[in-house]
């Protein structure tokens, strides 16, 4: 299982508007051992070296459901199949970020733990749970 990340800037672009998590594109990207995210020091897509993603076809999430009951908010985000249409370079890290946002600036980041190898036809199923994070 995925361990689920919360880069810490997302915290302040919150309260300065920088998301709107109802409306806003959510997309995925992956990076390499190599080149892990750091939850206190990146801001925005940019700060990552990223793995290309082009043999995995559509990155972006849907949003099933932006609410809150009694004071905890919940962003629910539909599950997502992935599959390679060639050989993806390997990933060991999956990124949420804001495709709407002027930056594309991060939401969180899972760590699946060691690396993640996709032949051609492989399937990659991104499993959010019940939800994708919760406030209050």
């Amino acid at each position: 299982m995925a361990t689920y990340n919360k880069f810490q800037c997302f915290v302040e672009d919150l309260a300065e508007k920088k998301h709107n998590l109802a409306s806003d594109t959510l997309k995925v990207a992956f990076s390499n051992a190599s080149n892990p995210p750091s939850a206190s020091a990146d801001v925005k897509l940019a700060d990552i070296t990223t793995i290309t993603a082009t043999y995995l076809g559509d990155v972006t999430l849907t949003v099933s459901s932006s609410s809150q009951i009694a004071g905890t908010y919940k962003l629910v985000v539909t599950d997502k199949t992935l599959t390679a249409t060639g050989d993806v370079p390997a990933f060991r890290y999956v990124i949420i970020y804001n495709d709407t946002a002027a930056n594309k600036e991060l939401i969180c980041f899972f760590d699946y733990g060691s690396e993640v190898t996709l032949a051609s036809g492989d399937t990659f199923k991104l499993d959010f749970g019940t939800e994708l994070f919760s406030l209050a």
